[in-house]
């Protein structure tokens, strides 16, 4: 199914998406990386609900989302996040809050955020994410997702609103890519 051009999304899933993406082009397994994506897009929640005075930690909750486990821990750099992870015995996983992210939870979780688009807006992203060498998109897979994520229409408000994801956005970023090199 060609995707449309359009899709009306929230911004969570899709930077989940391209998080695991990412990661899957800096060498991660499909698992190891829909995790990193998960971890990613939450930590940048996060931040975000910080910043807008939506989220206002206690000590407590804070204290409470550090690693229980700090031998075991890992630290993964992924879209400019630093996102603990441990390894199990199927693999690495992100955690989030001490607790490890379920790869087939985050399957789950976008397969119901994108319905029948998952798969053409996995597919232009992974061009997009290959149009870039690897210590590139490393640096600039952060600065890419603030070019393409979807906008929110003006007077809409309220977290989690959907905007638009423009898969044009997406194609002529690869296509620029590829006239630059």
């Amino acid at each position: 199914m060609a995707a449309k051009k359009t899709v009306a999304i929230n911004r969570a899933p899709v930077f989940t998406l391209w998080g695991s993406v990412v990661a899957e082009r800096l060498g991660f397994d499909e698992d190891t990386a829909l995790t990193l994506g998960r971890a990613v897009a939450a930590l940048n929640a996060q931040s975000k609900g910080r910043r807008l005075g939506i989220f206002n930690p206690t000590e407590t909750e804070t204290d409470r989302a550090r690693p229980r486990a700090p031998a075991k821990v890992a630290y993964v750099e992924v879209c400019g996040r630093t996102v603990p992870a441990r390894d199990t015995g199927q693999g690495l996983r992100a955690t989030l809050g001490g607790k490890l992210i379920r790869p087939d939870t985050v399957r789950k979780y976008l397969e119901r955020a994108f319905g029948a688009n998952l798969n053409p807006v996995r597919s232009a992203l992974r061009k997009l994410a290959r149009s870039y060498a690897v210590e590139e998109l490393d640096q600039q897979a952060y600065a890419l997702y603030e070019e393409f994520r979807p906008v929110v229409p003006a007077g809409i408000s309220g977290w989690g609103a959907k905007g638009k994801l423009d898969l044009g956005i997406v194609r002529r970023l690869v296509r620029r890519r590829m006239q630059a090199h």
